[in-house]
């Protein structure tokens, strides 16, 4: 399997929303007040044109596997930007994608000037929230920003070294 790491284009959008609403189907996570009812789910392309954000998509066989990006979300203080749209497929969970996808995105932020990065996640989604507690992030008591997502109930940030 021949992973590649690439910015996200138009073409993606079918693909990454289906993946995305795919993953919260799967994991019977809830449907509003998250990505899932997002309507910006389908235009991933244009979302992330915004000044500040960059979308990491994975590829196997010309296919989008997985996503995972930074995006400077409303309401957040000076310096932070937000880790999001981080959803990875079935068929590649566990191969370490989803970890090269979430470097990246640091990467991206600490070389875009960002000093933190918040997350906003569900409870259903454990295995994630280990993968980002290893990578440093902290558990906060209250949401950060306006994301808009009032079903999550994870809130996390980690301060880039």
């Amino acid at each position: 399997m021949t992973t590649v790491y690439r910015k996200v284009i138009l073409e993606d959008n079918p693909f990454l929303a289906k993946m995305i609403r795919n993953t919260i189907e799967e994991f019977d996570a809830p449907r509003t007040g998250t990505v899932y009812s997002d309507a910006s789910t389908d235009q991933l392309y244009e979302l992330f044109t915004v000044k500040g954000s960059i979308l990491w998509v994975a590829e196997v066989d010309g296919e989008p596997v997985g996503c995972c990006g930074i995006y400077p979300t409303e309401g957040l203080e000076e310096g932070y930007c937000e880790l999001v749209k981080f959803y990875i497929s079935d068929t590649v969970r566990g191969k370490g994608v989803g970890k090269e996808l979430m470097l990246k995105s640091i990467e991206s932020a600490k070389g875009l000037g960002y000093s933190h990065i918040y997350l906003e996640s569900l409870p259903h989604f454990s295995k994630a929230i280990s993968m980002y507690e290893r990578s440093g992030f902290k558990v906060l008591q209250e949401q950060l920003g306006n994301s808009g997502h009032s079903s999550c109930n994870v809130w996390m940030v980690k301060k880039i070294e």
